[in-house]
């Protein structure tokens, strides 16, 4: 038997019809990962007949139908087909060729096809048992499977032994045989319970045939007795009907007084909720005192943090003033050292000009005598004299302004180095201050941000607060009358239950057909349904026939009747409904004044005829009966007042005062739904209602513990103080801004006069070059003059240079000195700036300490405030216990007159039920007259007015025969009970059941027969499925160690283990792998490759035992190295001979091994095809013979 082709259409990935033909000994299936290479083996297992989503990885069946692509539809359905070759006959059929299809719609819809005829998956199940196919069959293993044949996951490794042996079919012969011997014992149980039945029957019937005659006479002197018992009954009915009259006048009056005494507590009750309205104000009043004293701490706590907090912040500022006066201290220091070094560098220079002026002074001296000298003696040149005198005092005034010039440039230039000195100073100063000033910016920015947000929040809850607490006022007010509504449809459901199951009212006929008979017949009384205000009326109306039994057809009637005939439960009434006839259309009446009474009953449609019939020419009216105008009516008219109080037809009028009962009858049952449905509803509105209560206190708990107020004093108070430090840094800021703008602003203008004076200087010193070489022309000397003249000439020029370099040296000492006397007047000026802001900060320090001494002071005086508090706190709370200890005592009384109008209310609701206790027992007087009436004219033909009017002889006698003749009625009664119906035909049917009775037990004993026979069965398939399994086990063990050694090595250790050899059918089965050089403990501790080969070499030995037609590995190779790949393929080529093998793998040296490849691809995209490629016809060269 081969596999000869797979047909593929709409399965998974191959959306068009996909055949791969399988003609040789090993097919190879390879493909890149996801192009459907195992989609492949899923189509084999789905079609042998899987059903586990799981196998076929799947989450749902209907996903195998091709679900499309962005270009291609999905399909309609999925099909497989497979085909075998039956040449050696291994599958029982006579075909040579079979093929077995499996169709699924995308409908849910599915079918199997055996060689294109429909069959079930029973018949494909039952042709391939014991075949070796199967979609859990040993012949198709993937990867995952090797792990669950040696972890023996859901005993895989039985299921295969089971398999190999050949005894699947033994266990389905069991299971069936097990099957037919359950139903062997569930019909052998019946045929007992029957034989019971006729047995306990047969003897009722021979009793009833002997005993037929006897019942007879008995029932003729019942006769008798019955009759002188219902004269009897007649005169007591009549004595306890005047007594029932009586004392149900004094039940009624007792009712009265239940009700006057429930008035007055209840009008108790209201004078005591008004009492207590005061203590409940006090209550409230104590609690918002308490509340108020609570929210006064907790502001006078707040308000101790905020000062605490002041406190810490002023001592940090105390902190930093007196960081800031040790920095000015140490500053001042050194400028007075400073001031003292150049006050004596002042001093030592003024000495020099003091010494520069007197040789200046000397000089002068000098040169005016030598003028004057030279003026007396150069007359005659004083036009050449005075010419070079103004020449050398205006080279002498040029060199006085170029030392000036130089001077003022020398002060300039210190002046603007100072500046720049001090702008670089307070630069640093700035940036620090603009950080700060950033940073400070930043944070009153983000904390107003959340400050906002803490306020919206608080709004916000404070807003919910005050909702949730209003929609528990509304809640609770809803709830309490809704309590108060429940209590009373509670009472009212219970009294309404109790007169129902009780049946009081009813006569005993009526409670006997209720309890015995069937559940489905309804009373008149119980089918209506009608509007509250005119129930009254329409029960006057109704009464006769309210408890008339409503019947589909007379048979049932009849059997009602029967069962109260043999029971001498009385009489009973009924409508059959089958026999009243429809009404076309009620009369048109034209009277406006009246209402059609059908108008105001609603029933069932198969009860409107009865309705229509019943109520047919019946009206309501408003107006006054009395005086009714009756022109245009018909004579079968009839009228009934609203209120019930009249009845009218044509010539009679009735009516009277409507009783505190009356109306109650109709549609009781309909009210006690009514009333259930309503409690039901009420109860589940009040759990919704406390849960909904529940749920808003939590909300408004959790709202208010959520206190964000002391978060948002803390923000205020950090937004407070860091905008005061953000003035306090903007000052700063702009003072040092102004001051560098000042500055660079003197900068600038110096700059500008240096550049002035540096271009004047340049100027002057021309000048000054072009004068002294115009003054050392020797054409500027008279030699008109002697020698003498000449020589005076010589030293004044001298005398006048010597002058003019002292003088230029005594105005740089001027100028140098000035310089000093201005650095000197800008240390002044800068300790005397010190000063001030040592000053300044002393008294800031002086007022931070007098501000945290106030602030402790504040503290303490807070601090025995909030004890003072405390302790009033502690006295409002004692008040407040007071208040509601007297709240709660005054409480007290209300609950317990509420008590007592419960109980008050509880007997009356009992008295009532007293009352119409009393009215039913008159009722059932009247009905147990009438009943007996119709017993004795039905049972005997008397009538009980003749039994009435006889007079008894003597009332002695009559006593002591009353007392004997209800003795001697309940022993005949007692009799005929036991005698039961009486059957004529009792014989005939004894025999007729006798006859029965044998041929069952004939039955009997061939169902015992077949119960031996089927455990015999068995039996001996057990026997042959054990013997049969051992032989397997034993032959499958020997091919393991086998083929398990020439996988490994031959002085590999392995073997097969039954652990229950006592029980191998359903022993598990160990497997003991044990490769050269290692003690593994259990199988999961082999390598991958190892659990493979172990696993191949298990499944080869199966195939030993018993070859599968095909063989079909999923990537089993896979762990296995390249030497193990080759004894992988070896072992294939081996068993070839006798199996197919098609394996699906990715190993090149595999792939190298098959007849024939299939390569599965994805030209398009989610569609697979394949395509085929012969390597026989090739050359395969081993590259890895040479290798260990």
């Amino acid at each position: 038997m081969k596999l000869r082709s797979l047909s593929i259409k709409g399965f998974k990935s191959f959306a068009n019809e996909t055949v791969l033909h399988f003609n040789e000994d090993v097919i190879g299936i390879v493909g890149p990962n996801g192009s459907g290479k195992s989609n492949v083996v899923d189509a084999i297992r789905w079609v042998l007949g899987e059903q586990k989503n799981r196998e076929l990885r799947l989450e749902k069946m209907q996903d195998i139908i091709f679900n499309g692509t962005k270009k291609r539809k999905e399909a309609n359905s999925a099909s497989v087909t497979l085909t075998f070759d039956n040449t050696k006959n291994l599958i029982s059929t006579e075909f040579n060729t079979v093929s077995i299809s499996r169709i699924l719609y995308r409908s849910g819809e599915s079918e199997y096809r055996l060689n294109d005829v429909s069959c079930r998956l029973k018949d494909i199940r039952s042709m391939f048992l014991d075949t070796g196919i199967g979609s859990d069959s040993y012949a198709i293993i993937a990867l995952g499977m090797v792990d669950d044949i040696l972890a023996d996951k859901e005993q895989a490794r039985r299921k295969m032994f089971e398999q190999a042996a050949g005894i699947s079919k033994f266990k389905e012969r069991k299971k069936e045989t097990l099957s037919k011997l359950s139903l062997t014992n569930a019909d052998l149980d019946r045929v007992e319970d029957i034989l019971f039945e006729l047995s306990n029957n047969l003897k009722l019937l021979e009793r009833q045939a002997k005993r037929a005659q006897k019942y007879l006479d008995i029932k003729e002197k019942y006769k008798e007795k019955s009759i002188a018992y219902a004269r009897l009954l007649v005169s007591d009915y009549k004595n306890d009907f005047k007594n029932i009259e009586s004392r149900l006048n004094e039940e009624l009056d007792k009712y009265r007084n239940y009700e006057a005494e429930i008035h007055l507590n209840e009008a108790n009750l209201q004078a005591e909720k008004s009492k207590n309205l005061d203590k409940e104000v006090n209550l409230s009043e104590s609690q918002k005192k308490l509340n108020a004293l609570v929210s006064e701490i907790r502001g006078k706590e707040e308000e101790k943090n905020l000062l605490a907090q002041k406190k810490d912040f002023r001592n940090q500022g105390v902190k930093n003033l007196n960081r800031n006066l040790e920095d000015i201290t140490k500053n001042i220091e050194r400028l007075e050292t400073e001031k003292n070094l150049l006050t004596e560098k002042i001093n030592q220079e003024i000495i020099k000009e003091a010494s520069l002026m007197e040789v200046m002074r000397r000089n002068k001296e000098d040169l005016d005598t030598k003028r004057e000298l030279h003026n007396k003696s150069k007359s005659e040149y004083d036009n050449t004299i005075r010419l070079r005198q103004q020449k050398e005092q205006k080279l002498f005034a040029l060199e006085k302004e170029m030392a000036l010039t130089e001077n003022s440039i020398e002060n300039f230039r210190s002046d603007a180095k100072r500046f720049h000195s001090n702008i670089q100073d307070r630069l640093d100063q700035l940036n620090n201050s603009k950080s700060r000033l950033k940073e400070l910016n930043d944070a009153i920015s983000l904390k107003k941000e959340e400050l906002d947000g803490l306020n919206e929040l608080e709004t916000q809850k404070n807003a919910k607060i005050a909702q949730f607490e209003q929609e528990v006022r509304n809640q609770k007010d809803k709830q309490s009358a809704l309590r108060r509504m429940l209590d009373a449809k509670q009472n009212e459901y219970e009294l309404l239950l109790s007169l129902i199951n009780s049946m009081e009212g009813f006569p005993e006929s009526i409670k006997y057909l209720n309890k015995n008979w069937r559940k489905d017949v309804p009373l008149l009384s119980d089918i209506l349904d009608v509007r509250e205000d005119y129930k009254a009326a329409l029960e006057q109306y109704l009464e006769p026939v309210l408890n008339h039994f409503l019947v589909s057809d007379k048979n049932m009637a009849a059997e009602a009747i029967k069962m109260l005939i043999t029971s001498q439960k009385g009489k009973a009434n009924f409508f059959v409904l089958d026999e009243i006839s429809g009404i076309s259309e009620h009369p048109s009446i034209k009277n406006p004044f009246l209402t059609h009474a059908v108008d105001y009953v609603n029933v069932e449609n198969k009860y409107l005829n009865l309705i229509n019939k019943l109520l047919e020419n019946v009206y309501f009216t408003d107006e006054d009966i009395v005086d009714f105008e009756w022109e245009g009516l018909k004579d079968d008219t009839i009228i009934l007042s609203k209120n019930g109080t009249h009845l009218r037809t044509q010539y009679q009028l009735s009516g009277g005062s409507v009783g505190l009962f009356e109306g109650k009858k109709i549609g009781r049952k309909k009210t006690l739904e009514d009333l259930l449905k309503y409690i039901q509803k009420s109860k589940s509105d009040l759990e919704k209602i406390d849960a909904q209560i529940t749920k808003l206190n939590n909300e408004i708990n959790a709202l208010k513990s959520n206190v964000k107020k002391g978060e948002i004093d803390e923000l205020n108070h950090e937004i407070k103080t860091s905008e005061q430090e953000l003035v306090k840094f903007s000052t700063m800021v702009e003072t040092i801004e102004a001051s560098n703008k000042k500055d660079q602003h003197s900068i600038v203008e110096i700059e500008l006069k240096v550049d002035q004076q540096t271009i004047k200087l340049n100027n002057l010193g021309l000048e000054y070059q072009q004068y002294k070489e115009n003054l050392s022309n020797p054409e500027n000397v008279s030699d008109v003059n002697d020698t003498q003249i000449q020589a005076l000439a010589e030293e004044l020029s001298k005398s006048s240079e010597l002058y003019n370099s002292s003088n230029i040296e005594y105005i740089k000492q001027q100028n140098y000195l000035s310089n000093l006397n201005k650095e000197a007047d800008y240390q002044r000026s800068r300790l005397e700036e010190l000063t001030s802001r040592r000053d300044k900060d002393e008294r800031q320090l002086k007022y931070y300490l007098e501000e945290v001494n106030n602030f402790e002071i504040h503290l303490k005086s807070l601090q025995s405030e909030i004890e003072e508090k405390y302790i009033q706190k502690k006295n409002s709370e004692e008040q407040l216990n007071e208040a509601e200890q007297a709240f709660y005592e005054a409480r007290k009384k209300i609950l317990k007159i509420e008590d007592q109008l419960k109980l008050l209310t509880r007997n009356l609701n009992q008295q009532q039920l007293l009352i119409q206790n009393l009215k039913d027992q008159h009722t059932d007087i009247k009905f147990k007259i009438s009943g007996l009436s119709e017993r004795l004219r039905i049972e005997f033909n008397i009538n009980i007015n003749e039994v009435i009017n006889q007079e008894p002889e003597n009332s002695e006698s009559e006593v002591i025969d009353k007392v004997m003749a209800d003795e001697e009625l309940s022993r005949l009664k007692h009799k005929i009970q036991n005698f039961g119906e009486v059957n004529p035909m009792a014989v005939q049917t004894y025999n007729e059941m006798k006859e029965r009775h044998d041929l069952i037990n004939t039955q009997r004993a061939d169902i015992l027969e077949a119960q031996k026979s089927l455990e015999s069965t068995i039996k001996e398939i057990e026997t042959t499925a054990t013997e049969q399994f051992l032989d397997a086990f034993n032959k499958i063990r020997h091919h393991f160690i086998d083929v398990f050694r020439s996988l490994f090595t031959e002085d590999d250790t392995c073997d097969l283990i039954l652990l229950d050899e006592d029980n191998p059918l359903e022993s598990d089965i160990e497997i003991i792998a044990k490769p050269k050089g290692k003690r593994p403990k259990s199988l999961s501790q082999l390598s991958g490759g190892e659990k493979t080969l172990t696993a191949t070499a298990l499944l080869f030995a199966l195939y030993l035992l018993k070859p599968a037609p095909f063989c079909i590995f999923d990537e089993v190779d896979a762990p296995l190295d390249d030497a193990n790949i080759r004894k992988f393929n070896k072992i294939i080529q081996k068993f070839s001979k006798d199996s197919q093998f098609i394996i699906v793998t990715h190993n090149k040296s595999t792939m190298a091994e098959v007849d024939i490849l299939y390569g599965v691809y994805m030209q398009e995209l989610g569609i697979s095809e394949v395509t085929p490629v012969d390597f026989r016809s090739l050359e395969h060269k081993d590259y890895f013979t040479n290798l260990n």
